[in-house]
């Protein structure tokens, strides 16, 4: 069993308090993404994990060992990091194997492992190249190679797709996904990008300074969203989220409502206004409208809308879409 707990946990960089008292669990054989802002604590907390950063205060435990002051090589992890960090004058097998080599396994196992770990990545044909002769995505693969042949108990990704173009992204998070299926290990993945977490996550667990602001699977947090900023972190675009009287008509502070869930139509009306942009992509419009009663609203309308900017549209709700937030953010349900 690999479970990871973090009981108490804090960091501090000198009078300054990056990580306040943290309580999380990521489950066993999990895949679970951190993610929130720049600046959020995110990455911090994936490198105490990992032994990198030290603890202020507080407990990490995995597979109910605690490794809170245990050294990076004896807490069981492997960590893929945003820079490949392949060994340029070394082949593919090379640097999968390097840490096995370093730790004196034997070389028919070192073989074994690393053969194992390139037919599960695909890497089988590429055993011999340099990395210079690889593109981006198999590059990453041979990192990910590399924490593997280590059979950790835990995978730590830190963005290892942010260097990848829109399209290969796509890609890696389908293979990331399928690998996991395959190990069926706990992996604790880190990201700002919402889309990333959405896609692979088992578990998402949404932080805010330091903060964790909600915990759950990916669908629970795009329909039931404990506060505003999860709303509207979660979700692209993001929710509308409109104030004064439309709130008011329903209870709240403020009434949030996602661009899907609006569409073009005068029954049970909730906003009106002038289209102001629209973006055509196909499948998809998405509409930005200035409404004088709630600002700027963004609608996501399906197939290609003739829209006008500059024509007047009127919004209505699907039912029981609405989510209503008290003054400090905090959800009352939905409408």
């Amino acid at each position: 069993m690999a479970e990871v707990r973090l009981n108490n946990l804090t960091k501090s960089y000198g009078g300054v308090e990056v990580i306040p008292p943290l309580d999380l669990t990521i489950p066993d054989k999990s895949f679970s993404v951190l993610v929130g802002p720049s600046g959020c604590g995110k990455s911090t907390l994936l490198r105490m994990v990992a032994g990198l950063e030290e603890v202020t205060s507080g407990q990490i435990t995995i597979g109910g060992e605690d490794v809170t002051d245990a050294d990076p090589a004896k807490r069981g992890i492997a960590m893929v990091f945003q820079s490949y960090a392949l060994y340029p004058h070394m082949s593919v097998a090379d640097n999968i194997g390097f840490a096995l080599k370093l730790a004196k396994t034997p070389k028919d196992e070192i073989r074994t492992r690393v053969k194992e770990a390139a037919a599960i990545l695909q890497l089988e044909d590429y055993l011999d190249r340099k990395p210079k002769a690889l593109s981006g995505g198999q590059r990453q693969r041979v990192a990910i190679g590399r924490a593997i042949v280590r059979q950790p108990k835990v995978f730590l990704f830190d963005e290892p797709l942010s260097n990848l173009d829109a399209a290969l992204r796509a890609q890696m998070r389908v293979e990331l996904a399928e690998l996991h299926e395959k190990l069926g290990a706990t992996m604790i993945y880190v990201t700002h990008d919402q889309v990333e977490a959405m896609t692979m996550a088992d578990q998402i667990v949404v932080l805010k300074k330091g903060e964790v602001q909600q915990v759950g699977a990916p669908l629970d947090l795009y329909n039931t969203p404990e506060n505003t900023f999860v709303a509207e972190f979660i979700g692209m675009p993001k929710m509308n989220l409109l104030n004064g009287a439309t709130a008011a008509r329903f209870g709240g502070d403020k009434v949030g409502v996602r661009p899907e869930h609006l569409e073009i139509s005068s029954d049970n009306p909730i906003v009106s206004g002038e289209v102001v942009h629209a973006e055509y992509l196909g499948a998809d419009t998405i509409a930005h409208v200035q409404s004088a009663e709630a600002g700027r609203v963004v609608v996501r309308l399906d197939g290609s809308h003739p829209l006008q900017r500059g024509s007047e549209i009127t919004l209505s709700p699907r039912p029981g879409c609405l989510r209503i937030f008290d003054a400090n953010g905090q959800s009352l349900g939905a409408a």
